[in-house]
């Protein structure tokens, strides 16, 4: 049994590196600086699922997850304005590798501390489950940051505000464009230069509404939020940015959403 849960972790990885070179035929060494992502999203519609999904991340999961080498894990709640309010909620979690990834889903099968702790939502009940479904979203990096980066605020975390952006385009190419957009263009730059505290951006190699890119921001407040956002938007390299003929319809659609983040979040 050990032999064959080896071997299916190595055709995963073989699978998840054809997929990322992008050719079905040569397998390309993936750059070691380039950071990948996992985005949960669990999709409630009781408050006693969130509770419970709360006190798996808490006491399970994310002690878990420490355990094998993962020093931050974030977990955030649409903001109080939003329809989403009380129905979502989102794990981030970063890997050095994608070899990293797997060997975290082979530790928490075989974690008896994580599996206890977190019994009552990886077993509960089949009528009534923890969550109504949950997604997961895998992401690489972009090149121009390559790692993700940790926020620092002293206003309560109910106040702070984390912006993921999600943007979709209708083909390939143009995605490849708003990337380029990102790295070559200087958009990262822009939002650095206002100090919207990125925390990441990154290509989604796997999940729903493909091609799409996602990134976060992070501010102090709304107030903040609506203060930097105005600033990027009025800045003269963005307007001459997006004027730019060969970036025109890149995204075809974008879904922002505010969240906070939990208090036993690690950021």
């Amino acid at each position: 049994m050990k032999r064959i849960n080896f071997l299916k972790q190595v055709i995963v990885v073989l699978f998840l590196a054809v997929i990322v070179s992008g050719s079905a035929f040569c397998v390309i060494p993936i750059p070691a600086s380039q950071m990948y992502y996992e985005i949960k999203i669990y999709r409630i519609d009781q408050a006693s699922q969130a509770v419970t999904i709360d006190n798996y991340l808490k006491d399970a999961f994310i002690p878990a997850v420490h355990r094998v080498g993962i020093s931050k894990v974030g977990v955030f709640k649409p903001v109080e304005a939003d329809t989403a309010f009380g129905k979502l909620i989102y794990v981030f979690i970063p890997y050095n590798t994608l070899d990293q990834y797997v060997k975290l889903v082979a530790a928490l099968e075989n974690d008896q501390v994580y599996l206890k702790a977190g019994k009552d939502f990886i077993d509960a009940p089949y009528n009534n489950p923890p969550f109504v479904r949950y997604e997961s979203i895998l992401l690489k990096a972009f090149k121009n940051m390559p790692e993700f980066r940790l926020p620092s605020y002293t206003t309560p975390r109910g106040e702070r505000i984390y912006e993921l952006r999600s943007y979709e385009s209708a083909t390939e190419a143009k995605a490849a464009k708003k990337i380029e957009m990102f790295n070559e263009g200087g958009e990262i730059g822009i939002f650095e230069k206002v100090g919207s505290n990125a925390v990441f951006y990154a290509q989604v190699l796997f999940g729903s509404k493909k091609p799409r890119l996602m990134y976060m921001t992070t501010y102090a407040d709304m107030k903040s939020h609506d203060e930097h956002w105005t600033a990027f938007r009025n800045s003269t390299e963005w307007k001459t940015l997006s004027g730019k003929e060969e970036y025109k319809n890149a995204t075809s659609k974008t879904n922002p959403y505010l969240l906070h983040p939990t208090e036993y979040s690690d950021f």
